[in-house]
């Protein structure tokens, strides 16, 4: 081959090669870009965040497989053969990341069926927090001491998930233990003004003080206030404070267990 030949050839692919690099460059940049508006657009139209993360990261990588494509052939790359021969290695690394792959389904499936949104608060997978992303292979939440929890989108799928945010309100539940020689009737009184004088207590399901055991040591109360969920654990914390100090304030003592022990002396 001469030396004209060779000048050619290295200036002829030389060049395809800038442009395929060219055609890359601007092919990524062009895929980031309808990936995001395509979720912008989503998010504009109300559609759930959630799903509109999850279709942004899916489109950007179909698209980018598009332009891989595209520019192999552009190369004169045989793409009918690559497509097999990628087929073939796709098989293999699927059998060798199954759990990937059934983590991959089970995002689209958490994705579809929104079982929560982005900002909930869930115990799923055994693990509780507040949903922070849906991810294509996993689901990232925060839990309520800030630590960052990276967990399967399998293993959460597989499991039971609790939802604490979706119904907008809560139901607390507390019990009060009063003495037996105190007056049952005063005792649910006093509970019942606690909760009626905090304005974070729901009227819309009303809230309810019933007697639900006759206990060793005590006459056990059920408190049942409902909250927003935003007001969930402070009226929660605030509630054991207030109804303790207005008991102590109208007499009623809340007793603690005890027990008799009678001696015998059979000494003669």
């Amino acid at each position: 081959m001469d030396t004209e030949n060779i000048k050619f050839m290295v200036t002829y692919y030389g060049l395809r090669v800038l442009i395929a690099i060219a055609l890359f460059l601007v092919g990524k940049w062009l895929c980031g870009w309808l990936s995001d508006k395509t979720s912008a657009t989503m998010i504009k139209k109300q559609v759930n965040p959630t799903l509109a993360g999850f279709t942004r990261r899916l489109l950007y990588i179909s698209l980018m497989v598009c332009v891989i494509i595209a520019i192999l052939q552009y190369l004169g790359v045989p793409t009918g053969q690559f497509m097999i021969v990628l087929g073939s290695a796709g098989l293999a690394v699927g059998l060798a990341m199954k759990d990937t792959l059934t983590n991959f389904a089970a995002g689209i499936m958490i994705t579809m069926m929104r079982p929560f949104n982005v900002g909930d608060y869930v115990e799923a997978g055994g693990q509780g927090g507040t949903v922070v992303e849906v991810q294509l292979q996993n689901t990232i939440l925060n839990t309520p001491d800030n630590v960052r929890v990276v967990m399967p989108n399998g293993k959460i799928l597989a499991d039971k998930i609790s939802n604490y945010s979706v119904n907008g309100k809560r139901r607390l539940s507390i019990t009060v233990r009063v003495s037996y020689d105190d007056d049952l009737q005063k005792a649910t009184e006093v509970i019942m003004a606690v909760l009626k004088a905090d304005e974070r207590v729901l009227e819309d399901p009303a809230p309810v003080v019933a007697v639900t055991e006759f206990a060793d040591s005590s006459i056990n109360i059920a408190v049942r206030p409902w909250a927003t969920v935003g007001d969930y654990w402070g009226l929660y914390f605030d509630l054991h404070k207030k109804i303790k100090v207005a008991l102590d304030e109208n007499g009623i003592t809340i007793p603690f267990p005890q027990r008799v022990i009678h001696m015998q002396n059979n000494q003669q």
